[in-house]
């Protein structure tokens, strides 16, 4: 099976981004990650590409998957056949945002830590 080309526009450390990274693992899927917090070009041009501000976006061969959690990546990949289900361990939630103080201690530029 041909891997898809994809590309994810993620934060640092998000609940969702840590969701989408962690599908792509899973299926061993070799992807563009940009950084939208650390490239403020990156979170541009994904406003751009998805015509809306929210993340994480996924590109899977020029379709774009905008605001979307790891969970829905999954599916994605499945409906379409570009993955065969397994049943490989992910070791972090699929569909988790993050917590308020997650996004006050990212705001200041903190570490953030999950919870697995």
């Amino acid at each position: 099976m041909e891997k898809p080309q994809i590309t994810a526009w993620l934060k640092t450390t998000c609940g969702w981004s840590n969701g989408v990274r962690a599908v792509l693992r899973k299926y061993d899927l070799p992807y563009t990650e940009k950084d939208i917090i650390q490239n403020p070009a990156f979170r541009w041009e994904m406003e751009q590409r998805s015509g809306q501000p929210l993340s994480p976006c996924v590109e899977v061969n020029g379709v774009i998957l905008p605001d979307i959690s790891g969970e829905e990546v999954e599916q994605y990949l499945l409906n379409q056949g570009l993955v065969h289900a397994n049943n490989a361990p992910v070791n972090v939630p699929l569909n988790a945002p993050c917590s308020d103080e997650q996004h006050a201690a990212m705001q200041k530029g903190q570490a953030v830590q999950f919870q697995r």
